[in-house]
């Protein structure tokens, strides 16, 4: 175990803790285990530490397609996992469209400002004539109730039907090759941006940064394989892997970038 936790930063010990308790949890109760929804860097914490033995095994499922936030499962290995055991509800707000066209930001905000926790909701997905959500089934009569605006616009909240098709999240990533003298963030941003240095580390100390879906405002915060970077403004970036280094000692770098919608 302790061997593991190498892998991980120092900062992500305490939810590394807080796994533990659940496969405890789950040794102890010999029952299964649902846990809020997580982002894919936490749910790859919770799969390298589960994953250690044959008696437990996880699933993971935010009703999307590809979903980025999903709840996941943790239970003996004789269980068999449903979707019921997942306990979501997925909702589409009805909004006069011809007027208006609301965005993620805006759903996402209306959404914290019922006082409920990010880690109680999932996806949210937006195109021109709807928006679908997922939310834990615990809270999913609170929102249907309190959900009766988002900004100025007057939102009618419905549950999606059964055979109602999901919407589909159409990213499209791109890959591209850098040498960068080291793994530091604010070097790997401005040699991905194209922007100078001091550029980099006004927009990581301007809090427009995070790694891993966490803020992070040191300019020195060294980056590995598999990061996924965030930069407000200019995207998402994926540090896919490092392959060597050039004559000149400089790292080789690949990374996959989202396209940006037009």
């Amino acid at each position: 175990m302790e061997h593991l936790i190498q892998h991980f930063r120092k900062d992500e010990q305490p939810f590394i803790e807080q796994v533990l308790s659940w496969q405890r949890e789950v040794e102890d109760r010999y029952a299964p285990k649902l846990t809020d929804f997580l982002d894919p860097r936490q749910r790859f914490i919770v799969s390298s530490v589960i994953g250690q033995d044959d008696t437990l095994k996880t699933a993971c499922s935010g009703l999307f397609d590809g979903a980025e936030r999903q709840r996941m499962l943790i239970f003996p290995a004789y269980y068999e996992a449903t979707d019921e055991d997942f306990q979501l509800t997925a909702f589409t707000i009805q909004y006069p469209t011809k007027f208006i066209q609301l965005r993620h930001p805006d759903v996402l905000g209306a959404l914290l400002s019922l006082g409920l926790n990010r880690s109680k909701f999932g996806d949210i997905r937006v195109n021109e004539q709807q928006v679908q959500f997922v939310v834990a089934q615990e809270v999913a009569d609170y929102v249907r109730l309190h959900l009766t605006g988002i900004g100025k616009v007057k939102v009618h909240v419905e549950s999606l039907k059964e055979d109602a098709p999901l919407l589909i999240n159409e990213e499209e990533w791109f890959e591209e090759a850098h040498t960068v003298s080291s793994m530091r963030l604010d070097v790997i941003i401005a040699t991905i941006l194209n922007v100078s240095r001091q550029k980099a580390q006004a927009l990581i100390t301007g809090k427009k940064v995070r790694v891993n879906w966490t803020e992070r405002d040191t300019v020195a915060f060294e980056l590995q394989e598999g990061d996924i970077l965030s930069i407000r403004g200019s995207g998402r970036v994926k540090i896919i892997m490092t392959e060597g280094r050039t004559k000149k000692d400089k790292i080789r770098l690949q990374i996959g970038r989202l396209a940006q919608k037009s």
